[in-house]
């Protein structure tokens, strides 16, 4: 983009992907998961005290894309898989019954990836996802997503998830879910 004197001005949607210290910036997060994911403020609540909680844990790690000007666009929080761990034990059923379960020890889990609606469509995710999982010291990656063809499912396809179980209720979500495991490094381009 050129400037009336002929310079040349950074893409406002520029972004830079690197480590965030998360819970301090919790509430611009929330708001990006908020429009991308279309949380209600009640649910954007209960998610603040899970990130919180999650962040605590052994291993967490988070990464953001911000813009030049340090507006936080996209994120991306993750840790070593535990069993013990509450959504571990909703989709345990599921996986053993698809034979999957030993994907539940040794990955790395991403908890939640979101990128605001106005920056998706330029790598933003995957450089988050990749990033985040390159650092990983397992060898695997676990996650799960809404069980519906999205642009979500694409890329988790294109980075090399596969589902390893379908159709996955989690309490007082309104669609089922699906689990996708992908061994690490992630597949690129």
């Amino acid at each position: 983009m050129e400037h009336s004197s002929g310079e040349a001005h950074p893409d406002p949607r520029e972004t830079v992907v690197a480590p965030v210290d998360l819970a301090a910036r919790l509430d611009e997060a929330l708001a990006v998961q908020a429009v991308a994911f279309g949380l209600t403020d009640d649910e954007i609540d209960v998610r603040r005290q899970i990130v919180l909680r999650h962040l605590q844990q052994r291993g967490a790690r988070s990464l953001a894309a911000t813009t030049r000007e340090g507006r936080l666009v996209g994120f991306v929080y993750g840790m070593p898989n535990d069993r013990t761990q509450w959504w571990s034990t909703v989709v345990h059923p599921y996986l053993r019954q698809e034979g999957n379960a030993d994907w539940l020890g040794d990955s790395f889990a991403i908890t939640e990836l979101h990128v605001h609606p106005a920056y998706q469509n330029r790598g933003i995710g995957r450089r988050l996802i990749t990033r985040l999982t390159d650092e990983a010291a397992e060898p695997r990656s676990i996650l799960s997503a809404i069980d519906t063809e999205s642009p979500a499912r694409a890329l988790y396809r294109s980075l090399g998830y596969r589902d390893l179980a379908r159709r996955v209720h989690f309490p007082s979500a309104p669609s089922p879910y699906v689990v996708m495991g992908a061994w690490l490094p992630l597949r690129r381009r």
